[in-house]
């Protein structure tokens, strides 16, 4: 089926707009999107979730302190209440994906956007994740929705936020990304439970003027939980407005036009009556924003992937050079903006935390050879990055803090530039004092990037799932078999998809 697509111009009021998109979405007024959308937002959902019972599992800082707060806030009607991870106890649905959102992010191992869309040249390249499908979920818990109406809304929230990431790059005004999630959340979950388009554009007001988290959530020297858990918080304040509104509380209106918001105060448009962008949104058929999105597979920023690709390649096409790391001379990697800002800062040449460690290239990669040359393998699969490898032991391990020092980073300049974020163009090589210089030549399109034409993604993803689930799940096949073919489950189904167990998790 060819795609349709609706456009919002920027002389109309955009909130008002998505309000209505969603609901009509969600109520199936428009024809389904093709069979491959619901397919590839369920790969991404079961990803997540993967990524979501290792980082609980592994007891990991924020998600389980969010947690603890979410069953501080039970419901006494489990209709009103939705569930956490791994607990059938219900409680208040902001609080509980609050708790989830946090452990699907908590990893930074789930997927990616980079709002790129030539077909319409709406490029701006505004970063995202695939961190909200816990608000789709909860608010399905909510309404009695089945599998296929879940699924709907996540692709429903996937389209919103992948669509104004192409629109509008926060990150060129130092915001951070999650105000897309945040908006995309307080549309579905508004839509999902018979708001009216008045209190979603009410909500989406609140979120906008009340809640906007700036970038200094990830700066400093060593990363905080505030990091991981920032999608969640944005998550948790969305639904709040939402459930606000629906009270009868009245936000701002016309958010996306109003002179003091962050879209018209840091982007004037031509014309006071505007916003500073149209937003055009699937309807139908295949031309979906998630189609676009990126996997991870393993535990790094995905900015490295390209790096990560450059090294599998050189290692499998030179087996030898793992035979004696004295050999190694120097590492050279050549990459883009804003890549060699992020992941190349000179501040994460000394990563202390696991946030700081899956931020630094240089980490990454040395990592990655440190286990090459203890295992004299290689590939995507034998390298997969996973909690261990920043853990305290793995974080100062020294034949990865000597490789460290041996790995140069460099901004590419516009030959780089220009091709982001098409791909993620990235040129890795490696001196070797026998082997002279050896080079991965111009990596665009790694393992787990949407324009790869590798056909190993499902079988990686499924090991990925693998040896994240199994850290904290005894039978991984039943907990797949749970969170996949949701197309198929009955609403009873979906009410009861949280209830498992995880160990060493209450």
């Amino acid at each position: 089926m060819s795609t349709e697509y609706m456009t919002l111009a920027r002389s109309s009021n955009q909130a008002r707009g998505l309000a209505q998109y969603a609901i009509d979405f969600i109520g199936n007024k428009f024809a389904d999107p093709d069979k491959s959308v619901f397919d590839k937002v369920e790969q991404f959902h079961v990803d997540s979730v993967g990524c979501a019972i290792a980082a609980l599992a592994c007891r990991m800082n924020a998600p389980i302190v969010l947690r603890e707060e979410a069953l501080s806030y039970p419901v006494t009607d489990a209709a009103e209440g939705a569930a956490c991870f791994g607990s059938s106890v219900r409680v208040s649905p902001e609080k509980a994906l609050l708790a989830n959102c946090s452990a699907v992010r908590e990893l930074d191992a789930n997927g990616t956007n980079f709002g790129y869309n030539p077909r319409t040249g709406y490029t701006r390249g505004e970063f995202g994740h695939n961190d909200f499908y816990p608000v789709a979920l909860a608010a399905s818990q909510l309404a009695g929705f089945n599998g296929r109406q879940t699924l709907k809304a996540m692709i429903c929230l996937d389209e919103i936020r992948g669509r104004l990431a192409e629109v509008f790059a926060l990150k060129d005004h130092k915001i951070d990304h999650v105000v897309h999630g945040a908006i995309g959340s307080a549309a579905v979950f508004g839509a999902v439970l018979g708001a009216s388009v008045k209190q979603i554009e009410s909500a989406i007001g609140q979120t906008v003027a009340h809640y906007i988290p700036f970038r200094a959530i990830r700066a400093g020297h060593q990363l905080s939980d505030s990091k991981g858990a920032s999608a969640a918080i944005s998550a948790e304040v969305a639904v709040m407005s939402v459930r606000r509104a629906m009270r009868g509380f009245i936000g701002p209106s016309d958010i996306f036009r109003n002179p003091q918001a962050i879209f018209y105060l840091f982007e004037p448009p031509g014309k006071p009556s505007e916003s500073p962008f149209d937003i055009e949104l699937a309807t139908s058929g295949g031309d979906f924003a998630v189609m676009d999105m990126h996997f991870k597979l393993g535990l790094y920023e995905h900015q490295s992937a390209g790096a990560i690709q450059g090294l599998i390649d050189v290692l499998n096409a030179n087996p030898s050079l793992l035979e004696d790391v004295e050999k190694l001379k120097k590492i050279r990697i050549t990459i883009y903006e804003p890549a060699f800002s992020i992941i190349g800062d000179p501040a994460k040449r000394d990563p202390q935390t696991r946030q700081s460690a899956d931020h630094s290239m240089v980490y990454i990669i040395a990592t990655l050879l440190r286990k090459a040359f203890t295992t004299k393998q290689s590939g995507w699969r034998k390298l997969i990055l996973l909690p261990e490898d920043y853990n305290d032991q793995a974080l100062h391990h020294p034949l990865t803090r000597k490789l460290m020092e041996k790995i140069e980073f460099i901004h590419g300049g516009p030959d780089y530039d220009t091709k982001y974020p098409d791909g993620i163009p990235t040129t890795l090589e490696i001196e070797h004092k026998d082997m002279g210089k050896l080079s991965s030549g111009l990596v665009m399109y790694p393992e787990g990037h949407a324009r790869s034409k590798s056909a190993n993604l499902e079988d990686l993803l499924e090991h990925k799932f693998q040896q994240l689930a199994s850290l904290g799940v005894s039978d991984v096949s039943e907990l797949y078999d749970r969170f996949t073919s949701l197309s198929s489950k009955s609403s009873e189904a979906i009410a009861e998809i949280m209830n498992f167990e995880i160990a060493d998790v209450v």
